[in-house]
């Protein structure tokens, strides 16, 4: 019998809620190992909210450790750990605005010693990137946009990326070269994904489904 795999993002006690609504989280737990997990739940119930619980953007209370790093004990080496769409920032994606989209990725990609520059380059031809990396971001539509920070997350070495609806506005080619995408990451031990949608990722095996509102 082979062994369990190992935890990589481990939520323990999490609780948090917004002044005057029910809660999003109330005491959850849970652990997540390697490859793609499925957030899955209605436009509305939370999913953004509890990916930025994990991220560290939001002050949810609970222990959260990733990778060995405890989110309470040491910030910034547990975001380290991560990556996350800019839009889970509380400073949005503005900062990325006036870049290139080239530059946009190395900025994405700092300190992140795992990244995977083939498999960046095989996610920029199937987005059909080429022709945009050396344009700022300010110039592209949501759509090329939602790409150049995809392709950056798929090809992170980070421990957990975190990805919100990836799959909106998105042409039905680059939704191919997406599950294709997650069908890789789905494979990997070493690395977590958690994709957040209102959509089931059909034909990807995975590894959790955490479906919202959490019970």
């Amino acid at each position: 019998m082979s062994a369990p795999a190992a935890a990589l993002l481990q939520v323990q006690g999490l609780r948090f809620a917004y002044a005057g609504q029910a809660p999003i989280a109330s005491d959850w737990s849970i652990s997540i190992t390697g490859g793609v997990t499925l957030l899955q739940g209605d436009t509305g119930s939370g999913k953004t909210t509890l990916l930025r619980c994990l991220s560290g953007d939001l002050p949810a209370a609970g222990l959260l450790t990733l990778d060995g790093a405890q989110l309470g004990i040491d910030r910034d080496a547990y975001r380290r750990r991560l990556f996350k769409h800019p839009l889970l920032s509380d400073r949005g994606a503005d900062a990325c605005e006036p870049l290139t989209a080239r530059a946009c990725t190395a900025l994405l990609g700092e300190e992140d010693a795992g990244f995977d520059a083939t498999e960046w380059e095989m996610l920029v031809a199937g987005f059909a990137l080429v022709p945009h990396l050396d344009k700022p971001l300010y110039m592209l539509s949501t759509g090329s946009k939602r790409k150049v920070w995809l392709a950056a997350g798929l090809a992170s070495g980070r421990a957990l990326v975190l990805l919100d609806e990836p799959g909106a506005a998105l042409d039905s080619a680059s939704i191919r070269c997406l599950h294709a995408a997650l069908g890789r990451r789905s494979q990997r031990r070493d690395a977590a994904v958690i994709v957040a949608s209102a959509e089931p990722l059909d034909g990807i095996e995975l590894a959790a489904v955490i479906r919202l509102p959490l019970r």
